[in-house]
């Protein structure tokens, strides 16, 4: 079986990997011409290392717990499995690795304009192309939501065990130790400006002079096509938390769901979405609950929580 795999994110690597070590062909095809994410966070849920135990030696700082600010209390969020601080970029290189490794053809460079593209050449075919996936656009599938992410650095050392949010109107203000320097971004609607003025104020107020300041968008509305021969997976599919716009771990459950169904996508698409999907509408009903009643009612909230790192609800 001959899989082309759009797109050498983390989910088209880690895929490529595992079909590749059980006997399959695998092609992945990369449009730029470097391996490597460099808008990310990449703070992961201890998960990660079930995926890819390798990234182990990845890890910058561990994170017990969030801070989240309101105007007039702050909450402690305790998690049940820790988050671990990465950089994306060096992740991305380390499954490239493993995959070459396996036996995987990565071809950078190579801008594929959809899945006619490798047809002639391939079985499946699969997208993982990110959140503005030609191969979802090619397949007339609805756009999803968009969120917009911010991120900048500043050269100080911090190895706290917790991060920080400030919640604004659509999204939040963060702040992440990562040892050797400390990250501030921002996760807010591409049209709330007026959210991004607060970002800078937010800066301001605090004497902070970002580095290195980069943006990216975060795709949320998760979606696979009815196709027996191509399908998506991660951010092509518009799998992100709702919460948090984070979509590593969730991305690679997603993969493990299509490698147990392979070949057949029809039977992917179907266990993908009795998974995720009241996972999702349980997470938007909290998140919506939280931003309108929450935030205006804090002193009813009890002032330290323990939730799942990757569900908030013990899975």
């Amino acid at each position: 079986m001959k899989t082309a795999i759009i797109g050498a994110g983390i989910n088209g690597l880690y895929l490529a990997r595992k079909l590749a070590e059980r006997g399959e062909e695998a092609t992945v095809f990369e449009k730029r011409d470097e391996i490597g994410k460099e808008v990310c966070s990449g703070l992961f849920s201890e998960r990660i290392l079930d995926f890819i135990p390798e990234s182990r030696s990845l890890i910058e700082n561990e994170i017990k717990s969030v801070l989240i600010h309101l105007p007039k209390k702050t909450l402690k969020i305790d998690f049940s499995r820790k988050f671990l601080v990465m950089s994306h970029y060096e992740l991305d290189k380390l499954a490239a690795g493993l995959a070459e490794k396996a036996g995987v053809k990565i071809v950078l460079g190579c801008s594929i304009e959809g899945p006619d593209s490798v047809r002639n050449e391939a079985d499946r075919i699969i997208g993982c192309d990110g959140p503005l996936s030609v191969v979802r656009k090619k397949l007339n599938l609805a756009e999803p939501d968009y969120r917009f992410a911010i991120q900048g650095f500043i050269p100080k050392e911090d190895d706290s065990d917790f991060v920080e949010t400030w919640p604004v109107k659509s999204g939040f203000i963060w702040k992440i130790p990562r040892k050797k320097e400390t990250e501030y971004g921002i996760i807010i609607r591409p049209s709330d400006l007026a959210e991004r003025q607060k970002f800078e104020e937010f800066l301001d107020r605090n004497n902070l002079k970002l580095q290195r300041v980069q943006g990216a968008v975060v795709p949320q509305g998760f979606c696979l096509p009815k196709n027996p021969t191509i399908t998506l997976c991660g951010d092509a599919a518009g799998l992100t938390k709702p919460w948090s716009g984070g979509g590593v771990i969730w991305g690679l459950m997603a993969a493990d769901l299509l490698l147990k169904s392979f070949p057949d996508f029809l039977k992917y698409q179907k266990e993908a979405k009795r998974f995720f999907f009241p996972k999702i509408l349980f997470s938007k009903i909290a998140v919506k609950t939280f931003y309108s009643f929450g935030i205006n009612f804090s002193w009813l909230i009890p002032r330290k929580i323990s939730l799942e790192s990757d569900f908030l609800i013990r899975h």
